[in-house]
């Protein structure tokens, strides 16, 4: 069982950069898969970007070359450096873990973080 703990969020201003982290534990053989997601208040939850155990990473179309994953295998941690934060970024988001083969989908991640909120003001 994965728990996964994301911290870095905060209010910026329009322009701005922000850098999440996701603290993992319980990693095993079966987690294939790690991304970034976002839900706003009343709107679908939207999958932003993944990376796999190899290090191949994934993007929604509207946040490649803004936002970039990255994870520090050693330290059980999952990146996301976001720039150029724009007010529809403002959300919760979360880190979260998939146990399925594959990282190029948006399903089967089964393992959610508490979340960590960005405004973009």
């Amino acid at each position: 069982h994965v728990q996964l703990v994301e911290s870095g969020g905060g209010t910026v201003q329009a322009g701005g950069s922000l850098k999440l982290s996701c603290v993992g534990s319980g990693f095993s053989y079966n987690t294939y898969c790690m991304g970034w997601f976002r839900q706003a208040p009343g709107k679908k939850r939207e999958a932003l970007a993944s990376i796999d155990n190899d290090g191949y990473t994934n993007y929604t179309d509207s946040v490649k070359g803004r936002f970039t994953i990255s994870k520090d295998v050693a330290k059980n941690t999952l990146i996301l450096q976001m720039n150029g934060l724009k007010s529809e970024d403002s959300a919760m988001y979360y880190c979260a873990a998939r146990n399925l083969p594959g990282c190029n989908a948006w399903s089967g991640f089964n393992d959610w973080g508490q979340g960590t909120q960005v405004t973009v003001s």
